[in-house]
C-alpha cells in the first residue's frame, strides 16, 4: 500500500494537506456602507422613548424594510441577537411563569433559555430522524393543559414540518414560533422558511450565510405580536407608559438594539442572500453526489417541496453496516484533514441546568417553585432519536465556516473514500 492510500492515523500521507479557506460573504460593498455611516457620525439613533427616534434610525428602517420585502412579511424587526429576538418573540406571547413551551432538544441552547428567560418551562420533544427538525408526533405527545407554544427549529438549514406543526397548533390553540437562525432563504412549499408561524426570524451571527457581526430579525405578519417585539427590544416599560398601553404583561424592555452599521452592513448581505444560499446549496449537491455508495453513510435528507440552505451537512454513520463506531470513522476523517467534522450537535435536556433545574439562584427555580404546575421530566430516554444521535451515529459538517470550491468539496470526498477504503483495518485499531 502506498503512503498516499495509507490513513494519517496510521502513518499515511493526509488526503487532504491544505486547510480550506474559510467562508467569508463580506466585500468591498460592506465596507464602503459601514464607512459611509461611521463619515456620517450616526451610529445608532435609537431612543427608549416614544417618538419617532423609538424605531431606530435610517439605516435601521431600511434594513427592516429590506427584510420585509425580501420575505414577504408585513413586519421585520431587527435585533443585536437572534438570541435576543427568541427571547422578545417569546416575551410577545401571553405566556404566564410556569407555562410550557415544547422545543427540540436538538439547537443551539439560545432556543430553550429563551423560554426560561419568561420563566416559563421549555419540554423537549424529540427529533425527526431524517430531518433533525422536531417530529410532530412527539409534539403532540407532549402537549399537557400547561402548554402555550410550540418552538420549531429549522436546524442546519432544513424546514421543520411546518404544515403539521401548525396544525397540531390550532388543534390545541397554541401559538408557534419558527427559530429559522440557520435556514435564511431555505423555502418550505415555495415560502420561506420563518414567515409561515405566528413569529419568525433569523440570526445575522459571524457564522451564518449573511452576517452582521451579530444581529438577527425577527419576522411576523401580526401587527400586535410585532408591537410587542419592539416594545420588548426597546425599554418597553417606559415606552408603554408613554403612548398609554394598557397590556403591558410581559412589557420588561431591554436594549435589543442594532445599530447603524450593522444595520447597513445587512443591507449589503442582503442583497447577496440569493446567491451565497444557492453556493451553499451547490456545494453540498456536489459532496452527497461524491459520497454516493458509502456503505452506512446516510447524507442529508430534503423533503418533498423544501429547499434545503445547507448550514450544516447532517450527516449519520450506521455502525452495523460499517462495522466501524461512528468516532473511529469521525478520528480516521479528521486525520486525513477533513475540517470542521463533528459527532455532537445538542441534547440541551442533558445539560446540567436541565439534569439539576437549577436557573435562578441556588433553590431551582423556576422548577422547584409554585409556578411549575407538573413534575417536568429531563432524563435521559425522553428523545431517543436525538440521543442516539449523540451517542452512535451523528457526523456533521459545518458547511458554513468554509468557502467550499469544487475543488474543496472533491478533496474531501475524495478522504471519505480512502477512510471507506480501509474499514477494515479501522476495525483492527484500539
Amino acid at each position: 500500500m502506498s503512503t498516499a492510500d495509507k490513513l494519517a492515523i496510521l502513518g499515511g500521507e493526509k488526503a487532504i494537506a491544505k486547510p480550506f479557506a474559510l467562508y467569508n460573504p463580506i466585500g468591498s460593498q460592506e465596507v464602503a456602507a459601514a464607512a459611509a455611516v461611521v463619515e456620517s457620525g450616526v451610529l445608532s439613533q435609537f431612543i427608549g422613548r416614544a417618538g419617532n427616534d423609538f424605531l431606530g434610525g435610517p439605516k435601521v428602517r431600511q434594513f427592516e424594510q429590506a427584510m420585509s420585502e425580501y420575505f414577504d412579511v408585513e413586519h421585520a424587526i431587527s435585533v443585536n441577537s437572534w438570541t435576543s429576538g427568541l427571547i422578545a418573540s417569546v416575551g410577545a406571547l401571553d405566556i404566564e411563569p410556569g407555562d410550557e413551551i415544547i422545543v427540540t432538544p436538538w439547537t443551539m441552547c439560545a432556543s430553550a433559555t429563551a423560554i426560561l428567560v419568561w420563566n416559563a418551562i421549555p419540554v423537549f420533544a424529540d427529533i425527526d430522524p431524517q430531518t433533525f427538525c422536531l417530529d410532530p408526533k412527539s409534539v403532540e405527545d407532549n402537549i399537557t393543559p400547561h402548554t402555550r407554544a410550540i418552538m420549531s427549529v429549522d436546524i442546519g438549514g432544513h424546514p421543520a414540518n411546518t404544515d403539521a406543526i401548525n396544525a397540531i397548533a390550532r388543534k390545541h390553540g397554541l401559538k408557534v414560533i419558527s427559530d429559522t437562525a440557520q435556514a435564511p432563504g431555505a423555502t418550505y412549499h415555495d415560502k420561506f422558511a420563518g414567515t409561515l408561524t405566528d413569529l419568525g426570524g433569523y440570526s445575522l451571527n459571524y457564522h451564518k450565510h449573511i452576517h452582521t457581526g451579530e444581529g438577527g430579525v425577527v419576522v411576523t405578519n401580526d401587527n400586535k405580536l410585532a408591537e410587542r417585539v419592539r416594545l420588548i427590544r426597546n425599554h418597553g416599560e417606559h415606552v408603554a407608559h408613554d403612548i398609554g398601553l394598557s397590556q403591558i404583561n410581559n412589557i420588561i424592555g431591554f436594549n435589543f438594539r442594532l445599530g447603524e452599521i450593522e444595520s447597513a452592513i445587512g443591507i449589503e448581505q442582503l442583497k447577496k442572500l440569493d446567491r451565497l444560499v444557492a453556493t451553499r446549496r451547490g456545494a453540498a449537491e456536489r459532496l452527497t453526489k461524491g459520497l454516493e455508495g458509502l456503505v452506512g453513510l446516510e447524507t442529508p435528507f430534503v423533503a418533498p417541496g423544501c429547499n434545503h440552505s445547507y448550514y450544516m451537512y447532517f450527516m449519520k454513520v450506521d455502525p452495523e453496516l460499517t462495522g466501524v463506531s461512528r468516532d473511529k470513522i469521525h478520528k480516521a476523517l479528521v486525520g486525513e484533514g477533513v475540517p470542521g467534522l463533528g459527532t455532537s450537535y445538542a441534547n440541551i435536556h442533558l445539560l446540567p441546568m436541565y439534569q439539576q433545574k437549577i436557573a435562578y439562584g441556588k433553590s431551582g427555580f423556576p422548577w422547584n417553585s409554585d409556578i411549575c404546575r407538573r413534575e417536568v421530566n429531563y432524563s435521559k430516554g425522553i428523545c431517543p432519536v436525538a440521543e442516539d444521535l449523540q451517542d452512535r451515529t451523528y457526523l456533521g459538517f459545518q458547511m458554513c465556516m468554509h468557502k467550499m470550491t469544487d475543488a474543496e468539496v472533491d478533496a474531501m470526498v475524495g478522504a471519505f473514500h480512502k477512510v471507506w477504503r480501509n474499514l477494515h483495518l479501522l476495525r483492527q485499531v484500539d
